[in-house]
C-alpha cells in the first residue's frame, strides 16, 4: 500500500540568512555586499523567496525599496531565525572544570587504578569538585565497553581495542622486583640464576604461570618456580611485602634501588605505579634481564575527542601519570 503521507519541504538554510539581510537592509545591493555576494545573485534570492512566500517583500517606492506587511511580520523572526542558526553552527565554548556535574567511568588493572585514583580524586577537587569517578576492572575478554558507552576511558596497557579507537601513550615503564626489606636478593649481586632461584608470584587475570620474565630466562637456560598466581598486582605485592616471594611490578628507573638498599632517589616521592609498593616497604630491584618494555596508555572511543569533559579528564590522567619521568 502507498504512503499518502506528503514528503517534507526541503529547507535551505542560505534562504533565511538572505530574508534577514534583505528586511534588514531593505536594499539589494546592500544586503549583496552584507553577505559578500553579487547584486544579481541577490536579485535572484529575492525573486526565489517572492515565490516561495508568494508576497514580494521588498517594493519599489521611488529610489528606495520598501517592505511590505508579510515583510515586516517576518523581519524580528527571521532576524531570530539566523541567530539561533549562528550559534547552532558554531564551536562549542571551552569547558569550565569547575561547573562539570559529570561521572566518569575509566577501566583499568588494579594497579594503575591504585594509582590514578588519589591523582585525579586531588585534581578534581582543586579543579572539577562537581565530578564523580568509577572505576572498573579490566574486561577478562576484549569486549566493546568504549564503543558501547560503558567505559569513558581505558588506560594501561593498550592491547584489545577497536579500529575506531584512540589511543595514546603515556608513560613507557620496565618490569622490577619488589621484595620485602630483608629478603635475600637484596644481599649481594642480584644475577639471572639467583632471580630464578628465588619463588615468584605471577599476576595473571587468565590465571597463567608463565610470561616475558619465563622466555628471558629461558635464553639462560634457566627457570623460575612460581608458587603462586593472582589475579591483580595489589595482591601480589601484599604478598611480598608478607612472604619471601618475589612479585613484578612496573616502574620507572628513578624507582629502584639496585639493590644496595639506598633509598629510592632520596627526597623525592615514588612514581604513582609504585606508590603502593613503596607504602608497603617493598624495595624494587632491577631485574638482570633484557625484559620488554611496558608502556601504560590510554583508549576511548573518537565521539568523546571533541568533548570539553572528556578532554579535561584524559589531561587530569596524563598529568598523574607523567608525574615522574619515564624509565
Amino acid at each position: 500500500m502507498n504512503s499518502t503521507e506528503p514528503v517534507p519541504p526541503v529547507i535551505d538554510a542560505n534562504l533565511a540568512v538572505a530574508l534577514d539581510a534583505l528586511l534588514a537592509e531593505q536594499s539589494v545591493t546592500r544586503a549583496a555586499a552584507r553577505l559578500h555576494t553579487s547584486p544579481a545573485a541577490m536579485s535572484r534570492t529575492l525573486g526565489r523567496l517572492r515565490r516561495i512566500l508568494q508576497d514580494p517583500l521588498l517594493v519599489r517606492a521611488g529610489q528606495a525599496m520598501v517592505p511590505t506587511p508579510r515583510a515586516l511580520a517576518l523581519r524580528d523572526e527571521a532576524a531570530t531565525v539566523v541567530r539561533r542558526l549562528g550559534a547552532l553552527l558554531t564551536p562549542a565554548p571551552g569547558v569550565d572544570p569547575a561547573t562539570l556535574r559529570s561521572t566518569f567511568t575509566l577501566q583499568t588493572a588494579d594497579l594503575v587504578g591504585a594509582a590514578l585514583a588519589g591523582g585525579l580524586l586531588t585534581l578534581a577537587g582543586q579543579e572539577a569538585p562537581g565530578i564523580s569517578l568509577r572505576f572498573r576492572a579490566e574486561e577478562l575478554e576484549a569486549g566493546p565497553a568504549l564503543r558501547d558507552g560503558r567505559v569513558d576511558l581505558e588506560v594501561g596497557a593498550i592491547d584489545h581495542v577497536d579500529p575506531e579507537t584512540r589511543v595514546e601513550e603515556l608513560v613507557t615503564l620496565r618490569m622490577t622486583a619488589a621484595v620485602r626489606p630483608g629478603h635475600p636478593l637484596t644481599e649481594g649481586p642480584l644475577t639471572p640464576a639467583r632471580f630464578a632461584a628465588a619463588e615468584h608470584v605471577a599476576v595473571s587475570r587468565r590465571g597463567r604461570f608463565d610470561g616475558p620474565v619465563d622466555t628471558a630466562l629461558a635464553e639462560h637456560g634457566l627457570s623460575r618456580r612460581v608458587a603462586v598466581v593472582l589475579p591483580g598486582h595489589l595482591a601480589a605485592l601484599s604478598l611480598a611485602a608478607r612472604t619471601n616471594v618475589v612479585a613484578l611490578v612496573p616502574a620507572t628507573s628513578a624507582d629502584t634501588d639496585n639493590g644496595t638498599g639506598a633509598d629510592t632517589d632520596a627526597g623525592t616521592s615514588p612514581s604513582p605505579l609504585t606508590e603502593q609498593a613503596s607504602v608497603l616497604g617493598l624495595r624494587l630491584l632491577d631485574i638482570p634481564l633484557p625484559l620488554p618494555p611496558v608502556t601504560i596508555g590510554m583508549a576511548w572511543h573518537p565521539r568523546h575527542t571533541s568533548d570539553g569533559a572528556h578532554h579535561w579528564l584524559r589531561a587530569a590522567v596524563r598529568r598523574v601519570l607523567r608525574a615522574q619521568p619515564s624509565g
